[in-house]
């Protein structure tokens, strides 16, 4: 593993590069913009809020690196998809924070329970304000990170792994509005850019799923 780290290290350079701009372009949107579009729809007001997701909402952290590193160590070609699907989405979402500053009013003003889980909600609430949340990227990477286990050679064909993934990925998804960080548009957005994604990214594996479905229906037929 340390050879095969040696020989392809210069291939984690890019996306290393794009997080210190992606964090330091977030941190100056976050510190210098003053004034926001809230973001909000009917439904939002009838999503209860649920401290419990807050620890799928922590899990993404990690399922991303996990997703992303996988494919590195045992399919460049999945790897470079993934950077690619995923560092769109996150310039995209840069973009439009800084030509529309959003945020939501959607967060509880008190917590009826107080748990180690309103806990760590009370850190996320602390630590990231309300604002410039569209589209989700939680949701966006997400999505991402499960098309990558489902194509990645490592795990593309072991059912077990693309269950948890796609079990993790939802989880995740309804977390961000359970714990009152996304409005539902927000994820909406980010689901529907998502899918525009997977077809440019991922166009080669959807047309040899076609083939595939076509060729496994001419067969029944034939019997």
């Amino acid at each position: 593993m340390l050879q095969y780290l040696k020989k392809n290290f210069r291939y984690l350079i890019p996306v290393g590069v794009f997080m210190v701009i992606y964090l330091t372009w977030f941190f100056i949107i976050e510190s210098h913009v003053n004034t926001y579009t809230i973001i909000h729809t009917s439904l939002d007001d009838k999503i209860p809020f649920c401290e419990f997701f807050v620890i799928p909402y922590y899990i993404w952290f990690g399922y991303v690196v996990v997703c992303v590193m996988l494919a590195f160590f045992t399919d460049l070609e999945t790897y470079w998809k993934t950077v690619i699907f995923l560092v769109t989405g996150m310039t995209i979402f840069l973009v439009i924070s800084t030509l529309w500053p959003n945020g939501q009013n959607l967060r509880p003003l008190v917590f009826e329970r107080d748990n180690l889980c309103t806990g760590l909600v009370e850190k996320i609430y602390s630590a990231d304000t309300p604002t410039n949340l569209w589209p989700s990227i939680h949701v966006y990477n997400s999505i991402g990170s499960h098309l990558c286990i489902m194509n990645c050679s490592a795990t593309k064909n072991k059912k077990w792994a693309r269950a948890i993934s796609f079990v993790t990925a939802i989880l995740i998804i309804l977390s961000t509005m359970f714990i009152k960080q996304h409005s539902c548009f927000d994820v909406t957005t980010a689901i529907i850019m998502a899918i525009v994604m997977t077809f440019i990214v991922y166009y080669k594996e959807i047309e040899e799923r076609i083939s595939q479905s076509r060729v496994k229906r001419e067969e029944a037929t034939a019997r």
